[in-house]
Parts: C-alpha cells; structure tokens; sequence
C-alpha cells in the first residue's frame, strides 16, 4: 500500500524555450525563471489556489494541469492521495512560448512522486520524464524543464503516441545566456501549429539540419557561430501572420548581427546573449518594443527540484 509523506512539498520548475530556431520539435533550454508548486495530502477533497500568470484564468479543480499530471503520477504510484492542497506561484507566462505548460506538467508529476514514501524508487527518472513527455504530447520542452541545460530529446514515433521519447543533455557554455522579449499578448501553440505545412522543400529540411547540427556545436562552446546556427527555414516564417510584430523583432534583430528566434511556439522572442549587464544585454534590453517585457535569462543547469 502506498505511503505518503506528511507536511508540504515545494517544487520549483525552470522556463524552457523550444526549437532555438533550427531544432524544430528537437531542442529545448531551460531557463531561469522558476513556478514554485507546493501541496500536502489531506485527508480529503481538493483545494487549488494559484497566484501570478494564470490567476483567474486557470481552472481550479480536477481540470487544472498540474492537478492533472499529479493524478497520471500517482496512478503509477499505486495509489490517489484522499485529499490534495495545491498551491501555484505562477511566473512563467501563459502562451508565450516559455514553456508554462510543460512546467505544470514536469511540476505535478515531480510533486506527485516527492509525496509518495520512496516515489523515486517506484517512478524513476526515466519514467517521470517519459510521462511527462506523453502528457504533453512531444518532449522538446519538459525534457529540459525535468532534466535542466540543453536538451535534444525526440521520439521514436513521428506521430507522437506510444512513443519511445528520449531525452540527451548536451554542454552550455558557461558565456551563453539570453534574453527574452515578452509581447502582451500570446498565441497558442494549436494555432502556431496550425500555420505549418505538411511537407517543405527537401533543400529546407537540408540547410535546417545543418544549422540545427551547427547549434548544438555553438552553445557547447562556440558562441560566435550563434547567429549563423539559429538561422531557421523550417517553421518560423510559416507562423508570421500569428505574430507578426514577434517576426519583424527577429527580422531586426538578426539584421543587426544578434541570435533572434521565436521561442516554441511563439511570440516571444529569445536573443542569445552573454552575462547579465554585459554590454551585449544592455544593448539588447534597450531593444525591447514598447509594451512588451525585456529581461535577461541565465541558462538553467538545474531542472525542477525538490526544495
């Protein structure tokens, strides 16, 4: 019979940006900006309270995604807790290309297996992150929001269901950093989605694939090659009329030397960049559109954690 630890749990969840441009459904960075998830098991019904993005928004029952992905944890574990407290600290934006989703999703199942007696042992690593990557569908951004840095995960099925999802972390250089450029409104991914063709030119899928091959080398430590590696022909400019004002960002930005992409699905916009108050950042904070939010990243090492 399952055993659960008494008192609260505290859960924290790193940001994550997709695709980096080339790695389409391929590659994810965690970053630093953290959702704190905290529950206890009670012992009985369920109590939901979320503050920051989302607030107001987000259900507050069983159809809440953390709630959710706890319950898909649990049901591993053998065993639904009799009651749930759930609280959300929520700084992640909601459909703006930073991953909130997959942090609900990494955060309810990391939070479900820490309140488990011995969770690690009954879900282990490798089978957290493959339920997580089935909750959302595709693992480009809970594999870093569970596993922390750079991370070029995939899967065995191009359709995404049954599949065998991989995850491999891959070195960051210590120079790397971003910054990010959040617009006021977001675009959901089923939308940004929506705009994708089913097939495009093989010579697109060629220079994407060298670029994307390119990246990988440009953040393990040759950052020089940045702006060249980023370079993306498969997905970005399909998704212009969804966020134009996000394209004519990277337009510029890239016009002017800097490593712009559209992160995930959009619109936020992520240059890389080195340390926070470098000049390279200040340059690039100054750029920041008005109405929008400009703000410098680290690269999180560290995936969700149990505090």
């Amino acid at each position: 019979m399952t055993s659960f630890v008494s008192g609260p749990v505290r859960v924290t969840v790193p940001a994550t940006s997709a695709n980096l441009g080339p790695g389409y459904d391929s590659l994810g960075l965690a970053l630093e900006l953290r959702d704190v998830l905290e529950a206890e098991v009670t012992t009985g019904g369920l109590v939901v309270e979320v503050e920051g993005s989302g607030a107001g928004e987000v259900p507050l029952d069983e159809a809440h995604l953390v709630v959710r992905s706890m319950r898909a944890a649990f049901e591993l574990l053998g065993e639904q807790p009799p009651g749930l407290s759930l609280t959300c600290h929520n700084v992640v934006p909601h459909a703006r290309g930073l991953g909130s989703s997959s942090a609900a999703i990494v955060g309810g199942v990391v939070l479900a297996r820490a309140l488990v007696a011995g969770g690690e042992l009954l879900l282990d690593d490798e089978a957290a992150f493959r339920l997580t990557a089935e909750l959302e569908g595709h693992p480009d951004n809970v594999a870093p929001a569970f596993h922390g840095g750079f991370v070029i995960s995939g899967s065995e099925s191009a359709a995404g269901h049954d599949a065998d999802f991989w995850a491999v972390q891959a070195s960051v250089d210590p120079r790397v950093g971003a910054v990010v450029f959040i617009p006021p409104t977001g675009v959901e991914t089923k939308v940004a989605r929506g705009l994708l063709p089913d097939r495009v030119p093989h010579a697109d899928a060629a220079a994407g694939a060298a670029r994307s091959a390119l990246l990988v080398a440009a953040l393990a430590g040759q950052p020089e090659q940045l702006h060249r590696a980023t370079r993306d022909y498969l997905h970005q400019e399909y998704r212009r009329p969804a966020m134009p004002d996000s394209l004519a960002l990277v337009d510029a930005l890239r016009a002017d030397g800097g490593a712009a992409v559209v992160s995930g699905a959009g619109p936020t916009v992520l240059a890389f960049t080195d340390g926070d108050g470098s000049t390279l950042t200040q340059e690039l904070l100054a750029r920041c559109p008005a109405g929008w939010v400009a703000r410098h990243l680290a690269v999180s090492l560290d995936g969700a954690r149990v505090e």
